[in-house]
């Protein structure tokens, strides 16, 4: 199963794998993997409100896709022994299907709105004096008729999760009383978790075939327990079953996941680069007829992971690739590679780019 793009290392995830996914989520914060930080404060947070017999202040979750925003919600509802509503920002479109969501929660209840960066703006506005208030108004009729009717809404908790939590407004923002940003996570932390889901879902896996897959995994759980899934295919299929770092290898060959988590369109983006572009610079627009590719999955699949491995460099002239990406491809990196201490002189003749 892959991402709804069809990447195998992409940390977002389809329908058909929210079922695979649900076996191998811990349950309690005691659980939860990694994300210390965050762990401690939300216990904090949950314990102080159950000690005083109130639902605790609206919690605000941003990061990556793929972190556990989701699973931190449900283990909220889960602590605090009360029932979850589920829905998302874009399912969201009108006011009325807020206030509908509102008005049939209990007292204590959790409403997780994933993706609340795309809560259409009726509905956020609703949404304001709900938090605040526990109340809101609800407009029946139009023109100089219509009404505002009141409506009470019990006591609850609104957790909502962004991967994007510069579009969230002023306003929005502020009316969260916790905020939390979830980071990547460290090999170390994605092995732990990989020998756990294997238990879960009764693979056996050597300590160095979890260090294999945790390496390749982008600091994501979730591509971490997807490729821990195809490695078992292959394990039960041409092997004896048994994730070993020799099967994990040769498994993620066969998926054309390398060493470093790049897969066949990440590579094919940095050898473009190295190979038609002589390093760039060059605009996204350009990069991604290179590829064959939609600029919007260049930027928005490959390119976060590729500058974060240090792979690429986005510079006002375009798309760079540093002399790790030259390495990493087997070539010798030409004098003067970004990367090796200063980005290539500007050619202030040349054309520019078509964009950034």
């Amino acid at each position: 199963m892959t991402g709804p793009d069809g990447n195998l290392v992409s940390a977002y995830v389809n329908d058909a794998e929210r079922d695979a996914e649900a076996s191998v989520r811990p349950k309690r914060l005691e659980e939860f993997i990694a994300q210390h930080r965050v762990r401690e404060q939300l216990d904090l947070l949950l314990r102080s409100a159950m000690r005083r017999g109130s639902p605790p202040d609206h919690i605000l979750l941003s990061g990556p896709p793929g972190l556990g925003k989701t699973t931190l919600a449900n283990i909220v509802a889960a602590e605090l022994g009360s029932g979850i509503r589920v829905t998302s920002g874009p399912a969201i479109e009108r006011s009325g299907d807020l206030a509908a969501i509102l008005t049939s929660l209990t007292e204590g209840d959790v409403l997780f709105i994933d993706e609340i960066h795309r809560i259409a703006k009726p509905a956020e506005e609703l949404l304001y004096s709900a938090m605040e208030d526990f109340r809101v108004d609800v407009i029946v009729g139009k023109g100089p008729g219509a009404t505002a009717i009141p409506l009470d809404v019990e006591p609850f908790t609104l957790v909502g999760a962004t991967t994007r939590s510069g579009l969230l407004t002023g306003p929005m923002r502020d009316r969260f009383g916790f905020v939390a940003h979830l980071d990547f996570y460290s090999p170390a932390d994605l092995e732990v978790l990989l020998r756990r889901s294997a238990r879960i879902l009764g693979v056996p896996i050597t300590d160095d075939g979890a260090a294999e897959i945790a390496g390749r995994s982008r600091g994501t759980p979730r591509i971490a327990n997807r490729l821990l899934r195809r490695v078992r295919d292959f394990a039960e299929v041409r092997a004896d079953g048994t994730v070993t770092v020799e099967t994990a290898r040769a498994a993620l060959t066969v998926y054309d996941v390398d060493a470093l988590g790049l897969d066949r369109l990440d590579r094919a983006v940095v050898t473009a680069l190295v190979d038609s572009f002589r390093g760039g610079p060059v605009g996204l627009s350009t990069l991604a007829v290179a590829v064959g590719e939609q600029p919007d999955t260049v930027e928005e699949v490959c390119e976060p992971f590729l500058v974060r491995a240090g792979l690429l460099a986005r510079t006002p002239r375009g798309r760079v690739a540093t002399e790790a990406a030259w390495r990493h491809l087997g070539r010798t990196p030409p004098n003067g590679t970004f990367g090796t201490g200063a980005p290539p002189a500007p050619d202030l003749f040349s054309a520019a780019p078509d964009e950034p």
